[in-house]
Order: C-alpha cells, then sequence, then structure tokens
C-alpha cells in the first residue's frame, strides 16, 4: 500500500444547556454554574475534534466507536474519547498536522479558556499547541445557540501519512 499523504476531515457537535455542571469545553472547565446534556460529559469541543479526526481517517464516527445507547459512555470523560480517537488515528498510520475549532455559543465565554483549550487539545494530540487553533463566535441571538440553549463546536482537521482505502478509489490514475 502507499501513503496516502494528506487527509481533511471536518467535525460538528452540538449538545443543549441544562446539564450538571461544570461545563467543559477541550477539557477545560469554562462554566461552574451550568452543564451540557448529553451521554457523556457533553464537551463538544472534544468531540466535534474526535469527529473530525475519525472522518478524515475513514474510520467512522463517534457514535459508531462510542454509542448513547451504550451505559458504558454515561457520563464519560469526552477527552478520554479522544485520546481513544488519537490512538486508532495513530494505528491507522496517521498523525495530526493541524486542528481549527471553532465554538459557537452566546453565554459561554471561550476567550478566558482559549490558551488553555489549546494546550489541552495539543496535549491530547501529541502536537505542538502551535498546531491547534481555538475560536469562538456567536450567532447574534439566532437559532438555538444565540437563545442560549445550547452550544455547538465545528472542528476541521488535517491528518499526515496512513495507507489509501482498499478498493478502485486507491488505485493510481492510468
Amino acid at each position: 500500500m502507499r501513503p496516502d499523504g494528506f487527509r481533511v476531515g471536518l467535525g460538528f457537535d452540538a449538545h443543549r444547556l441544562g446539564g450538571p455542571p461544570p461545563l467543559r469545553l477541550a477539557g477545560v472547565e469554562v462554566d461552574v454554574t451550568q452543564g451540557l446534556i448529553g451521554t457523556s460529559d457533553g464537551d463538544v469541543a472534544a468531540h466535534a475534534v474526535a469527529d473530525a479526526m475519525l472522518g478524515a481517517g475513514a474510520l467512522g464516527d463517534l457514535g459508531t466507536h462510542f454509542p448513547s445507547r451504550d451505559a458504558e459512555w454515561k457520563g464519560a470523560d469526552s477527552m478520554a474519547l479522544l485520546a481513544r480517537v488519537v490512538e486508532m488515528v495513530a494505528e491507522a498510520g496517521m498523525r495530526v498536522g493541524n486542528i481549527d475549532l471553532t465554538v459557537i455559543a452566546e453565554t459561554v465565554r471561550v476567550a478566558p479558556f482559549r490558551e488553555r483549550m489549546r494546550r489541552e487539545l495539543a496535549d491530547a494530540l501529541d502536537v505542538e499547541p502551535g498546531r491547534v487553533s481555538v475560536k469562538a463566535t456567536t450567532t447574534d441571538g439566532m437559532g438555538f445557540t444565540g437563545r442560549g440553549e445550547g452550544v455547538a463546536a465545528w472542528a476541521t482537521v488535517l491528518l499526515m501519512g496512513g495507507t489509501a482505502p482498499a478498493g478502485p478509489s486507491s488505485s493510481p490514475p492510468s
């Protein structure tokens, strides 16, 4: 099998506010008064990054590996789930080139925690913090995030290395 080079993945996650505190993003406690509702701890940042990595590696999605119907994942630490995804990606011969994460929230503040979130993600991904971007935006009052009902996150990842998937699409052009 030949090296595949670069792969790009996109991840998205959203959870409703109203769960038990604290609210964590990328493993960092950003709000001690509220939490997110989810099977795991609801860390939308970690989930979006993990899903982006799984997508880039053609390894399925979070629901495939950590199904919400499975009681094993009730209250799970999302950064531990991300660590498992990092292992899966490494087992497939790939490593992270860079991550770009955007958190969408109206009432949850990210700016005071941005650098710590970058460091936590960098540690989990085994890359230097300069390869991790964390941004935040609002929806200016529109939609569920704008009404303060939940928090969402988008992540894009570049993976390097790996092998081409089996099948006709992996053959070089003739």
